[in-house]
């Protein structure tokens, strides 16, 4: 099998080409509403991972005063610790069975890879830090590469080869999905 210029797949190792397991054309409806739902998905992510985080930060100033301030020392971890409770959140979210975080469950949403495969930790995880530092530093970019392309990809899940789809809507995929 050669490559077919109009197919947007992947070329496989027998040389022939693997079809994106969720074409827009077919189904726009997986797609429908998907960044809208993703802004509302990352607030509600943002609440869940800041909530513990705060909760930390109270515990830390109250057992600082009652140490007579030795325990204020350990605000020195209090942040690398908070981007370790992000990093693992969003790690064991979509690689958990679901393959979407909280924010996402609640919104319909599911991440899975371009050839229709589930979540897992280290792209979970991979997937959040990409999107820090995307955001950190093309942050108009970003947002703007979504409203421009079918599947509503942002540049992170351009990166890591993944698509966002409407989890209400069930359209089985076209191929069984591999996840090796």
């Amino acid at each position: 099998m050669s490559y077919d210029p109009g197919n947007s797949g992947a070329w496989r190792n027998d040389g022939g080409v693997q079809p994106h397991a969720y074409d827009p054309d077919l189904h726009p409806e997986l797609f429908r509403g998907v960044a809208t739902r993703r802004v509302f998905a990352f607030l509600i992510d943002m609440v869940v991972i800041s909530v513990p985080v705060i909760l930390g930060y109270i515990f830390i100033a109250l057992f600082g005063v009652v140490t007579l301030g030795i325990g204020w020392v350990l605000f020195w971890i209090a942040w690398p610790a908070s981007v370790v409770w992000a990093i693992v959140y969003y790690g064991a979210s979509i690689g958990g069975p679901s393959s979407a975080t909280v924010g996402m469950r609640l919104m319909d949403l599911e991440l899975r890879t371009w050839y229709g495969a589930p979540g897992y930790f280290v792209l979970g995880a991979t997937h959040a830090v990409l999107f820090w530092v995307t955001v950190s530093f093309l942050t108009p970019f970003v947002v703007l590469v979504g409203l421009f392309n079918g599947r509503r990809r942002l540049l992170h899940d351009f990166l890591l080869g993944t698509v966002v789809i409407n989890n209400s809507v069930r359209v089985p995929a076209p191929q069984t999905a591999r996840t090796w």
